[in-house]
C-alpha cells in the first residue's frame, strides 16, 4: 500500500484556479484534493509556506487563492528616479505602475504582492502594494545626521525614497556627515519612516576608496569570498587530470582578443580552411568551468548567490575566487587550458554549415589586445604571418555575418560609453569616450554566433536551458515611441514593431545631433533583456533563439548553459529532472536580479569618479553640445571630457522658459529664445556632489543653429 502524500504545488493551484466558489478555507481545499485527515496540519503548514512564497494568497476569511485569480500580481519592484516603479511579473506579462504614494513600506528590489487597480488608456496596468514577501535591503548607505534629538540617514540611493531615523545610541561611532552602513530594524509605513542601527562607519566621502565602498554596501556586493569557497577554488586544481571525454587540440593556432589590462580571459578563438574551396572552420573555445565547479558544491552556490562578476571603474567583483577566474579556468597564452570548444563551418557569404560541441585541452599561442589586432587589421601591424592571415580572415567572416544579421532586422545602438582613466591612487585623471574597434566587432560577431547556435541545439533537442530572451514592446510604450518619433520628423509605419524599422531610423539619424537621444528614447521603449526557461526569442537580434554561453567565468546562466550541454551531447547522458523544473525557474529570476544590479552598480561607479573628477574642476569654462532637454533644464555634453551636467532651468534668469514636448526643447516666454538638442554652449561648472550624484553648468554662451 502507498504511503499518502501532500498535494504538490501545481495540484494546489489548480484547484483553487478552478473553484467555482473564488477562494477556499484549507478545510474546503483539503476535501478537493482529497488530502487525508492525518496529513491536515502538514498541509496548513504546506499552504503557509506558499504563502510565505507568494505563490498563494490568504484573503479575508482565511481563505486561499491564486494571485492572478483575484487581481494580484507576483515579482520585483524596480523604483525609478521619480520614485515611482514598476513591479515585472514572475508569471510574465507586462509591467505594473506603482505611484510612490502606493509603494507602502516596499523598497527598491523587493519581492511584492500588487493589486492591479487600473489600466489607463494607450496605457499598462496600474496599481498599489499590498505586501512585501521579500526584503531586498536588509542595509541601506547613507549619510549620517544629527538632530538634537535623534540622528537619521540620506540615503545615497535616489531609489529608497525617505530617510532612517537612528535612535539615539544606535549611531554606532558615526559623526555629522560620515557615509555609513544602516540596518533596517523596523521597516516603517506609508505615514512613518524606517527605523535602523548604523552598522558600519564608512567615513567621509572625500575620502580616498568611500565613493567606491558606498556602492559596494550599497548593492550589497560582497568583497570577499567566505573561506571554505576559496579552499574550494584551491583544491579545483586537482581537477585539471581528471578522466573523461577530451579531445587533444593543442596543434590548432588558439588565441584570446581581450582588453589590455583584463585578467579573466574565456573565450577564445581559431580558425583554419577546409579541403572545400572557400569553407571555414572556425572554432570558438569558451573555458571549461564547468569542470572545475561541480552542481551543489560551495563554489557551486556562491557562483548562483553572485549571479555575475561585477566591473566597477576600480576593481572587479568576480564571480568565482581568482584562483578560478584568473588562473585555473582563464584561457591564458601558452599553458594548457581546458576548453568547451564550438566548431563552426562559414561559407564566404556567412552560411553556417555543420557544427559540433567538444570538450577540449588547448594551448593559446597569442593574448592579444583589442589596439594591437586592430593595428593588423588595419595593415599598420603584426603578430606574425600565421595570426596574422587568422585575423584578416576572420574579420572578412565577421564582416558577413554581421551584414547578415542587420538584414534580418537586428538593431545595432551605437551609444557612447565613458571610461575612466585613474591614477596609482585610484583618483580620476581623464575621462574619455569609448571608441568601438572593429576588432571588438569580430570578437562579438563570432560570440553571437556561438550563443544562437547553443539557443537553437537546445530548442532542436528539448534541452532545459536558461535562454536569453528579449521580447518586443509593449503596445503602449510602442505608441509612446511612435509619437516620440513623429515629434522629431521620423515616422514608423503601422503594425508591429520590427527591428528592421527601428534600425532604418537609427541609420538615418546617424551623426546628427539628434542621435544619442533617438537612440536612448528607442531602447528605454524596449523590454529589458533578462534570463526565462522558455524561449521567446530574442528583439533586439532579430533571433528566434539566444541564450549566453561564451562567459562562464564571469556569468552563471553561461555556467549552467554548459553543465547541459556537456551532461546532454558529450557525456551522452540522461538529464536529471529537476534541471527542467523549479531549479531552473530559480536560476533564471536569480541571475536576472543580479545582473541588474551589478549593471547600476557599475554605472554608479562611473558616475561617482566622474563627480569626483569634476571638483577639480569648480568654477572652470568648457564647450559643449546640449545632448538632452527636460522641463527642468538641458544637459550638456562636455567637448573636452566625455561628462554631462545639468543647466537648471532656475538658472536662466533671462525669461521664464516652457518646456516644449514634441520639440524637445525650452523656449523662453517673451524673448522666444531656445535651447534644443545640439546647440553648441560655453558652460561653467558649479557644483559637483558626491552624495547627490549631480554635477551642476552654469550657461556662459549660447549658439543657436543658423
Amino acid at each position: 500500500m502507498t504511503k499518502p502524500e501532500l498535494p504538490d504545488t501545481s495540484e494546489i493551484r489548480s484547484a483553487l484556479a478552478r473553484s467555482s466558489r473564488g477562494p477556499l478555507k484549507p478545510k474546503e481545499l483539503a476535501r478537493e484534493l482529497d488530502v487525508p485527515r492525518a496529513l491536515y496540519r502538514d498541509f496548513k503548514s504546506q499552504l503557509r509556506d506558499l504563502e510565505g512564497d507568494g505563490v498563494l494568497y490568504r484573503v479575508r476569511g482565511n481563505r486561499y487563492a491564486v494571485p492572478e485569480k483575484i487581481n494580484l500580481t507576483v515579482g520585483r519592484l524596480s523604483v525609478i528616479r521619480s520614485g515611482a516603479g514598476f513591479v515585472r511579473p514572475e508569471a510574465g506579462g507586462e509591467d505594473v505602475f506603482v505611484p510612490a504614494h502606493h509603494h507602502g513600506s516596499a523598497m527598491d528590489g523587493d519581492r511584492v504582492a500588487a493589486r492591479i487597480e487600473g489600466r489607463p488608456k494607450g496605457k499598462g496596468p496600474t496599481g498599489r502594494i499590498l505586501k512585501v514577501l521579500d526584503r531586498a535591503r536588509p542595509t541601506v548607505v547613507g549619510t549620517y545626521r544629527q538632530n538634537p534629538n535623534f540622528g537619521f540617514v540620506a540615503p545615497l540611493d535616489h531609489r529608497v525614497a525617505r530617510d532612517i531615523l537612528v535612535p539615539r545610541g544606535q549611531e554606532g561611532g558615526a559623526s555629522e556627515g560620515e557615509v555609513v552602513v544602516v540596518r533596517i530594524s523596523q521597516f516603517g509605513s506609508p505615514k512613518q519612516n524606517a527605523v535602523g542601527t548604523v552598522e558600519k562607519v564608512l567615513g567621509p566621502m572625500e575620502a580616498p576608496g568611500v565613493d567606491v565602498l558606498s556602492i559596494l554596501h550599497g548593492h550589497g556586493l560582497p568583497q570577499e569570498f567566505p573561506p571554505e569557497v576559496e579552499d574550494a577554488a584551491q583544491k579545483a586544481a586537482a581537477l585539471m587530470d581528471a578522466p573523461g571525454p577530451r579531445q587533444d587540440r593543442r596543434d590548432l593556432h588558439v588565441f584570446t582578443i581581450d582588453p589590455a589590462d583584463a585578467r579573466d580571459h574565456d573565450d577564445a578563438l581559431s580558425i583554419r580552411p577546409l579541403e572545400r574551396d572557400g569553407v571555414w572552420e572556425v572554432g570558438i573555445h569558451i573555458a571549461d568551468v564547468a569542470h572545475f565547479v561541480e552542481e551543489g558544491e560551495e563554489l557551486d552556490l556562491e557562483a548562483f548567490r553572485r549571479g555575475t562578476s561585477v566591473y566597477l571603474v576600480d576593481q572587479v567583483v568576480p564571480m568565482l575566487p581568482h584562483a578560478l577566474s584568473s588562473d585555473l579556468c582563464s584561457l591564458r597564452e601558452g599553458v594548457d587550458r581546458l576548453a568547451f570548444s564550438l566548431f563552426v563551418t562559414l561559407d564566404g557569404d556567412g552560411r553556417v554549415g555543420e557544427h559540433r560541441f567538444e570538450k577540449t585541452r588547448i594551448r593559446c599561442r597569442h593574448g592579444l589586445n583589442y589596439e594591437q589586432v586592430q593595428e593588423v587589421l588595419d595593415g599598420d601591424g603584426s603578430v606574425d604571418d600565421e595570426t596574422d592571415e587568422a585575423l584578416q580572415q576572420l574579420q572578412r567572416l565577421a564582416r558577413v555575418l554581421r551584414r547578415r544579421r542587420r538584414e534580418r532586422g537586428s538593431l545595432d545602438f551605437d551609444l557612447p560609453e565613458a571610461r575612466v582613466v585613474l591614477d596609482s591612487e585610484g583618483a580620476p585623471m581623464d575621462i574619455q569616450r569609448v571608441v568601438q574597434l572593429e576588432s571588438h566587432h569580430l570578437i562579438e560577431d563570432f560570440m553571437l554566433l556561438a550563443n544562437e547556435i547553443v539557443a537553437r541545439t537546445a530548442e532542436d533537442r528539448k534541452l532545459p536551458i536558461p535562454f536569453r530572451v528579449h521580447e518586443p514592446p509593449v503596445d503602449d510604450r510602442a505608441d509612446e515611441l511612435r509619437s516620440f518619433l513623429a515629434s522629431v520628423g521620423q515616422t514608423l509605419p503601422k503594425g508591429p514593431l520590427s527591428g528592421k524599422v527601428l534600425q532604418s531610423v537609427l541609420d538615418r539619424v546617424e551623426g546628427r545631433p539628434e542621435q544619442a537621444l533617438i537612440s536612448t528614447v528607442i531602447l528605454r521603449s524596449m523590454q529589458k533583456a533578462r534570463y526565462d526557461p522558455e524561449n521567446q526569442g530574442h528583439f533586439g537580434l532579430a533571433s528566434p533563439a539566444y541564450a549566453h554561453f561564451t562567459s562562464p567565468i564571469r556569468r552563471y546562466p553561461d555556467l549552467v548553459v554548459h553543465r547541459v550541454l556537456a551532461r546532454a551531447l558529450i557525456d551522452q547522458e540522461e538529464l536529471p529532472e529537476r534541471w527542467a523544473g523549479e531549479d531552473l525557474d530559480r536560476i533564471a529570476e536569480q541571475s536576472s536580479e543580479q545582473e541588474r544590479k551589478a549593471q547600476q552598480a557599475e554605472r554608479d561607479s562611473v558616475e561617482m569618479k566622474k563627480i569626483e573628477f569634476m571638483q577639480r574642476h569648480l568654477g572652470d569654462d568648457f564647450a559643449g553640445s546640449i545632448a538632452g532637454v527636460t522641463s527642468f533644464g538641458f544637459f550638456v555634453l562636455l567637448d573636452r571630457f566625455f561628462v554631462e551636467g545639468l543647466v537648471h532651468v532656475s538658472t536662466l534668469d533671462d525669461d521664464y522658459y516652457q518646456f516644449v514636448e514634441d520639440a524637445y526643447a525650452l523656449a523662453g516666454e517673451r524673448s522666444g529664445k531656445r535651447y534644443q538638442l545640439g546647440d553648441r554652449v560655453q558652460v561653467q561648472v558649479v557644483r559637483a556632489n558626491k552624495e547627490e550624484r549631480k554635477i551642476d553648468f552654469r550657461l556662459l554662451q549660447h549658439e543657436a543653429p543658423s
